[in-house]
C-alpha cells in the first residue's frame, strides 16, 4: 500500500470483496459550483451510484493524504472552503503531499489516486482537452496524458465544450485511447448531445462497455478508456446559445491573459453567467447521468471477475 494513500473503510471493504466501486473527483466540489449547491450535488451523485448498485469513492487530498472515499463531513469541508483549496493535477502532487495541504483532484489526479487504490471506473462531468488556440499556446490538459497511461475508465459527457473538440480527439487517437460513444456514434459536446465529430466505437449497454474494458485490461494494453455519454435530451442546451456564450468567454479570457489551470474555471464560470445559470443546471444533470452509467458498468465489470 502506498504510504501516502488512505482508503476509506467502506471503499476498501468493497474492493476486497470484489464489489463495484466508482471514483468521483473533487474539483467539481471546490471549484465547479457555489456552496451549498456543490455539496448537495456531490452527495446526490454518491446516492445515484449507491442506488445503481455500486459504492462511491469521492477522491481528494486532505492534509497531504491521498484520500479515496470521503465522509459527508469531508465533502462539506471541501464545499465550504471552495476555491481556497488547491486545484491539484499530477504536477502539484509532490508539493501538496510534502507540505501536507489540501487539494481538490482534477480528472488526471482522480485517475491516479483511483488507480493506486484499485478503483477502475470513474464518473465525471467532462474531461479537459486541447484548448482553442493550442497551436500557439500549447495549452493541453494533463487529463489526456493521464488517459494515455493510467488504467481507469472515465465516463463523461465528452470533453468540455470550451475546448477544441476536433484536436482533442486527434490527441487521444495519437495516444491510443479508445473513445467510446455510449448509445451514440457522435462525440457529445458536454452541454449538447452532438459535436459533428465521430467517436471510435458505439456501445449501447453497460455490459458491452464493461466487456470492452475487461478486454483492454486482459490484453495488457496500456492506458485508460474514455466513455462519452450524451447529456439527457431534456437537459441539452441550444447549440447556438451555448456556442455564442463559449465564444464570448474564450475571447474575454484571451483579452484578460488567463491561461493554464485558471482557464477552465474562468471559462465555465463566465459561460454560466452568460447563460443565466442554465449551463450549471445542465452540468449537474449530465454528472448525474454519467454517475448512473458508470455505476451500472462497474456492476457488470464486477460480475465478470
Amino acid at each position: 500500500m502506498n504510504k501516502f494513500l488512505e482508503v476509506s473503510k467502506e471503499v476498501q471493504e468493497a474492493l476486497d470483496a470484489g464489489k463495484p466501486v466508482v471514483a468521483l473527483e473533487s474539483t467539481i466540489i471546490s471549484h465547479g459550483m457555489p456552496y451549498p449547491q456543490n455539496v448537495e450535488t456531490a452527495l446526490a451523485v454518491e446516492k445515484i451510484i449507491r442506488d445503481n448498485g455500486a459504492v462511491p469513492a469521492t477522491i481528494a487530498i486532505l492534509g497531504g493524504k491521498l484520500k479515496c472515499g470521503l465522509s459527508e463531513d469531508e465533502i462539506e469541508y471541501l464545499g465550504k472552503k471552495g476555491k481556497e483549496i488547491v486545484k491539484c493535477s499530477r504536477r502539484d502532487l509532490p508539493v501538496v503531499i510534502s507540505k501536507k495541504i489540501d487539494g481538490a483532484t482534477t480528472v488526471a489526479t482522480t485517475m491516479i489516486i483511483a488507480s493506486m487504490a484499485g478503483v477502475q471506473i470513474f464518473a465525471t462531468g467532462g474531461i479537459g482537452g486541447v484548448h482553442r488556440g493550442a497551436e500557439t499556446t500549447m495549452d493541453i490538459s494533463a487529463d489526456l496524458e493521464e488517459l494515455a497511461q493510467t488504467p481507469v475508465m472515465v465516463v463523461c459527457a465528452g470533453a468540455k465544450a470550451i475546448l477544441d473538440l476536433g484536436l482533442t480527439l486527434e490527441y487521444l487517437e495519437t495516444k491510443g485511447v479508445p473513445v467510446i460513444g455510449y448509445g451514440t456514434e457522435e462525440l457529445p459536446a458536454f452541454y449538447t448531445r452532438k459535436s459533428g465529430f465521430k467517436v471510435d466505437y458505439r456501445l449501447d449497454t453497460p455490459e458491452e462497455v464493461a466487456e470492452a474494458f475487461a478486454a483492454q485490461r486482459g490484453a495488457g494494453l496500456k492506458g485508460g478508456m474514455l466513455v462519452t455519454n450524451p447529456i439527457p435530451e431534456e437537459y441539452s442546451m441550444d447549440a447556438d446559445v451555448i456556442n455564442a456564450a463559449i465564444d464570448q468567454a474564450v475571447a474575454e479570457s484571451v483579452e484578460q491573459g488567463i491561461h493554464g489551470k485558471e482557464s477552465t474555471p474562468f471559462l465555465l464560470a463566465r459561460v454560466k453567467e452568460l447563460t443565466g445559470g442554465d449551463s450549471l443546471d445542465a452540468n449537474i444533470q449530465l454528472v448525474f447521468n454519467n454517475a448512473k452509467v458508470a455505476a451500472q458498468t462497474a456492476v457488470k465489470l464486477s460480475e465478470m471477475k
